[in-house]
């Protein structure tokens, strides 16, 4: 059975964040993709990345 929590890593290996176009680091547990040089956390919502910095979640330093 497939795993619906799990990201695909050659997708992840492409995704970048949109801001700093830097890497992003996937977060399993809450479901993001976290850029900490844009301090912002990227939700993944059925499975998809939402790469849109107004969806974007501030990350608290």
């Amino acid at each position: 059975m497939e795993n619906k929590n799990k990201i695909d890593p050659k997708l992840l290996e492409i995704l970048v964040c949109p801001v700093t176009k830097g890497p992003l680091r996937y977060d399993p547990e809450a479901q993001e993709l976290i850029s900490e040089s844009a301090h912002l956390a990227y939700p993944i919502k059925a499975g998809i990345p939402v790469m849109l910095p107004e969806e974007a979640r501030p990350l608290n330093k």
